[in-house]
């Protein structure tokens, strides 16, 4: 069984056995002068994509579920003791991130809780790293590094009022609230969010973990619930064995967590501290029952698939990682989970990389082959050409060569109906990016702005939430119908050039916006549990309101930013093949006056550049041969499966 350690590992020397393929291809295609603008810059991407691509795992629970305990027990047993705090009373308090940045020495960063009563949302926040509370942290020192992390458990007395203001108290949910002091006072934690730079080898291979707190810090960060956890690649949710299924378990997964058919990431079920059920009274076979029974009415409840429901004691896991134990470790089943998280979680990441890789190969090695074709077509010309001049006199070379320079004269006039194309093809291009830009995402949402930041009851946000979605789904159909006006457009150039100028210009797949509806549709429903009644008291304060639009516009803007990212590539590659094959043409005008001016100078010269075609033929098919093994390399980065039991890709 492979542990998710070593399938991370696997992961990231996958992702690097295939940057380092790329980069051949692309230096390759450099050298060989095959690499468009358009191509450049999707390889660029690729590139980044594998050199830094994310995954985060989100760990959320109520309070005294052993989130931290099963961080420290998957990610730092290393250390020889826990890291995250996880004793009694002693837990994360603040939602907390944990991932790696090279730039940056190891540090912790501290968001006090005040700036709830502020309108700048988290993601505002991380760009004044000024305002938080810093620590730096030592890598090679387990105790200073674990004192350090305590710091994220901390809580401070506040009055009523100000627990009130900062959503940790409810009149109407008193059943919700903490217990109050003989100064009526109450505790609160002392940080609104946590930031760890980390020296890991998993977080340096982009692994990113997120440390949530419970219902009160859930319900009352929208940019956690909205923004961060559904970037998530997984999501697991944590319950206690001996109790199942609570009712704040089953609220937070409802209104923050339940998986929807669409939605994006993973979701899985812990049901942990099964060690709670063993006892000296009940046989191994009545304890294993006993937690098969609890399993089986999690995943009815939560209505996930009974495998996405786990079973462990991360405290035994922890306990047996650290003295070798494999027996306890065994008896932890903390394995089983890591074998799970990493087959699904990385499996699928895996999955989408290698769709993505194969995508852009297929894509450089067509335009590559074009202008290969391209190459081929004028060196035929030349060939014939060349051919038809043997025995000829002066006479008839000075002619042949006077009927080139009229072509190449016919060709950069016509070359204006390359212009007229760009112009129109701008134009439209133009009306996309102001559709989905900034202004006009910021007047569609500008109407539920200015309900939510209304005073008091907002009893009218339903209807205006409803209306600013079908507005922004307006917005992608509009988006749609211009890019289907763009791809009409520029088939009908591309066949009238094809057949003008024998071009061999070919219009890539039109990108899919379907797919950004879905992700709005995905957007709506993690706000709706904002709007209920249940939490009409909080969103009646200013302050929450406030962080709420500001959430909801950062998820819409990364949305509308990633739809027009793939519109922009996708005209981009259109407007590359003009260009590598006006510029093949103009070049191969040159070498053709080029070749008969030879001949004109020398009576040998025509044998000589018959001879200089024929070895660039040959020197194209040893192009075309490298090109497809190089691409071939790529595709078979693929194949590397994570452990075992993943299971496999499609083939190329």
């Amino acid at each position: 069984m492979t542990g998710f350690n070593e399938q991370f590992d696997r992961y990231g020397a996958w992702r690097k056995e295939a940057a380092l393929r790329l980069k051949n291809l692309t230096e390759w295609l450099e050298e060989a002068e095959l690499l468009d603008s358009s191509s450049r810059e999707r390889v660029q991407g690729l590139s980044e994509q594998l050199r830094s691509d994310k995954v985060m795992v989100a760990f959320v629970a109520e309070f005294s579920r052993g989130k931290s305990e099963l961080i420290n027990a998957v990610f730092f047993p290393a250390y020889g003791r826990r890291i995250m705090p996880a004793r009694a009373g002693r837990t994360t308090m603040c939602p907390t991130e944990l991932g790696y940045d090279a730039h940056l020495s190891p540090y912790l960063r501290l968001l006090p809780i005040q700036t709830r009563l502020q309108p700048q949302s988290l993601r505002e926040w991380r760009m004044l790293p000024e305002q938080w509370s810093h620590i730096d942290l030592n890598m090679s020192d387990p105790e200073q590094l674990a004192a350090a992390m305590e710091k994220v458990s901390e809580t401070i007395p506040v009055s009523k009022e100000m627990a009130s203001a900062l959503g940790f108290w409810h009149q109407e949910r008193p059943q919700d609230n903490p217990p109050v002091d003989a100064d009526g006072r109450v505790s609160i934690p002392r940080w609104r969010h946590a930031l760890v730079n980390m020296v890991h080898p998993l977080l340096k291979q982009g692994l990113v973990v997120l440390d949530t707190p419970g219902l009160n810090a859930i319900g009352a960060e929208p940019e956690l619930t909205v923004n961060l956890i559904p970037q998530a690649q997984a999501v697991v949710f944590i319950l206690a064995a001996d109790a199942g299924v609570t009712k704040s378990d089953l609220t937070i997964w409802r209104e923050h967590l339940a998986p929807a058919d669409d939605g994006p990431g993973m979701r899985f079920a812990l049901l942990n501290k099964i060690d709670t059920l063993w006892d000296g009274l009940s046989s191994p076979r009545d304890v294993e029952a006993q937690i098969e029974q609890q399993r089986q009415q999690a995943a009815q409840i939560l209505g996930l698939e009974p495998s996405a429901v786990q079973a462990l004691s991360a405290q035994k896991g922890l306990l047996a990682k650290v003295r070798g134990d494999a027996a306890l470790l065994q008896q932890s089943r903390l394995p089983d989970f890591e074998q799970v998280l990493g087959r699904d979680m990385l499996g699928s990441r895996q999955r989408l990389l290698e769709a993505a890789i194969l995508q852009g190969v297929n894509e450089l090695q067509a335009q590559a082959q074009r202008t290969l074709g391209v190459r081929r077509r004028e060196l035929f010309e030349q060939m014939q050409e060349l051919r038809g001049l043997r025995g000829k006199n002066r006479t008839v070379i000075r002619q042949m060569r006077l009927r080139v320079e009229q072509e190449k004269s016919e060709f950069d006039r016509g070359a204006a109906n390359v212009m007229a194309v760009r112009s129109v093809h701008t134009k439209l291009l133009r009306d996309v990016f102001k559709l989905l830009g900034s202004t006009s995402t910021k007047g569609q949402l500008a109407p539920l702005t200015a309900v939510l930041r209304e005073p008091g009851m907002k009893l009218g946000v339903k209807k205006a939430y409803a209306e600013a979605f079908a507005n922004l789904h307006g917005v992608i159909r509009q988006a749609r119908s211009l890019e289907a006006e763009i791809e009409s457009m520029l088939a009908v150039a591309f066949r009238q050039l094809n057949a003008d100028y024998g071009f061999a210009l070919q219009l890539q797949t039109v990108p899919e916006l379907e797919r950004f509806e879905n992700d709005l549709k995905v957007v709506e429903r993690s706000h709706l549990q904002y709007l209920g009644f249940g939490n009409m008291i909080q969103l009646s304060r200013p302050e929450f309101a406030e962080r709420l639009a500001r959430a909801l516009f950062a998820r819409v803007r990364s949305t509308f930013d990633a739809a027009l990212g793939e519109i922009e590539l996708w005209n981009k590659a259109a407007s590359s093949q003009l260009d590598v094959q006006l510029r093949e043409r103009q070049q191969g005008f040159a070498r053709r006056i080029e070749a008969i001016e030879r001949i004109q100078e020398a009576a040998g010269g025509l044998d000589q550049r018959l001879g200089e075609i024929e070895e660039q033929e040959v020197a194209l098919n040893v192009l075309d041969g490298r090109l497809a093994m190089l691409t071939r390399e790529l595709r078979q980065a693929r194949h590397v499966p994570l452990s075992n039991s993943a299971s496999e890709a499609v083939p190329a």
